[in-house]
C-alpha cells in the first residue's frame, strides 16, 4: 500500500528532477542546485523533505504561474528568501528542455519579488535586487571577526544588509586561510561573505576584480560554493570601490565559480553559465 502526497493526487507518482552545476561551464565546478519543475503546487513539507534528501545548498521548485513561474528555494533545513545559483540553474533547465524559448525572458515570482532571466551567447542574465550593505563601525561585529579567525587589523570594511554580513579584508591570503568556527557563526544572520580585491589572471587564468567566500551554517550550509545572492551585495560594493559599472567576482571555494555583476540602478544583473549534471525521477509517494 502506498499513499500519494496530499495535494498531488492527480499527478504522476514520479516527477523529473535535475541537478545543475551553476556559475560554471564545467562539470564538478560551480555550485550544484536541484531543480524540480512541477505542474501544480506541493505541500511545504514535501518541498523541505526533497531539499533535505537532495542535500545540496539549494533545491529550486517551479510551478507555472501567470506568465511565468512561481519559484521557491529550499536548503536541507529551511526555505530562503533569495538564491542566485538555483535561479540560474532553473533558467538553464527551462531553456535546455525547451519549456521556454531562448529568445524569451523568464519571469520568476518569488519571496523577493519578480526576478527575470534571459539567455545571451551561452550566458544567462538574472535581474536581481541590489542588496547594498550598511557599514557597522561599533564593536558588535567583534564576535563575527573572531569566529572567522581574522585579524582585526586585516579588516577594511564590515557591513550588513537584510540577509548577510560582508567582511572586506586586505589580501587574498586572509580570504583563503579562513577556518571558521561554524558553531559560533550559526548564531548570526543567514550568511557571512568575506572578500578582497584580486589580481588579473589569478584564478583559472581568468580576469576578475575580487574574490570571496561565503559561510551560511545558520541555514545548514557550512560553506556555499558560489553564491549568486551574495553578489547582489558584493557587486555594488566593488563597483563603487573600483569605479566600474561592471565587475567580475570569483568565489574561491573548493569548486569555484565566476559571477559577472553589472549595476542597473537599484538592481543588479548577475550573469553566469551552467551545465546539467544529472536528470532523474523522484517519487511523490509518502
Amino acid at each position: 500500500y502506498q499513499r500519494r502526497v496530499r495535494g498531488l493526487d492527480h499527478m504522476s507518482s514520479l516527477v523529473t528532477i535535475y541537478q545543475v552545476d551553476a556559475f560554471t561551464n564545467q562539470l564538478f565546478k560551480g555550485n550544484p542546485a536541484g531543480v524540480c519543475v512541477l505542474e501544480t503546487k506541493a505541500p511545504d513539507a514535501w518541498y523541505q523533505n526533497i531539499g533535505l534528501e537532495m542535500n545540496l545548498s539549494e533545491t529550486a521548485f517551479l510551478v507555472p504561474e501567470k506568465d511565468g513561474f512561481s519559484l521557491r528555494w529550499f536548503t536541507p533545513t529551511t526555505e530562503v528568501d533569495l538564491c542566485g545559483h538555483a535561479t540560474l540553474a532553473s533558467a538553464h533547465i527551462l531553456f535546455e528542455i525547451g519549456r521556454v524559448k531562448k529568445d524569451a525572458i523568464i519571469k520568476f515570482y518569488t519571496r523577493s519579488g519578480l526576478l527575470t532571466a534571459s539567455f545571451t551567447d551561452s550566458w544567462i542574465r538574472l535581474d536581481f535586487p541590489a542588496e547594498v550593505d550598511v557599514p557597522i563601525t561599533d564593536s558588535s561585529h567583534n564576535e563575527v571577526i573572531k569566529a572567522l579567525g581574522l585579524k582585526p587589523e586585516a579588516i577594511i570594511h564590515f557591513g550588513r544588509n537584510r540577509f548577510d554580513y560582508i567582511v572586506v579584508v586586505s589580501n587574498e591570503s586572509e580570504v583563503l586561510g579562513i577556518t571558521p568556527d561554524l558553531r559560533t557563526l550559526q548564531k548570526f544572520p543567514r550568511g557571512i561573505m568575506v572578500t578582497c580585491a584580486s589580481k588579473p589572471g589569478r584564478w583559472m587564468n581568468e580576469d576578475c576584480d575580487f574574490i570571496s567566500r561565503f559561510f551560511a551554517p545558520a541555514t545548514g550550509v557550512d560553506e556555499d560554493p558560489v553564491t549568486g545572492s551574495a553578489h547582489c551585495c558584493l557587486g555594488p560594493y566593488w563597483s563603487k570601490s573600483l569605479g566600474k559599472n561592471s565587475v567580475i567576482g570569483y568565489q574561491a571555494s573548493a569548486r569555484g565559480g565566476f559571477v559577472k555583476v553589472t549595476m542597473n540602478g537599484d538592481r543588479v544583473f548577475l550573469e553566469g553559465q551552467a551545465v546539467t549534471f544529472l536528470t532523474g525521477k523522484i517519487s511523490l509517494i509518502s
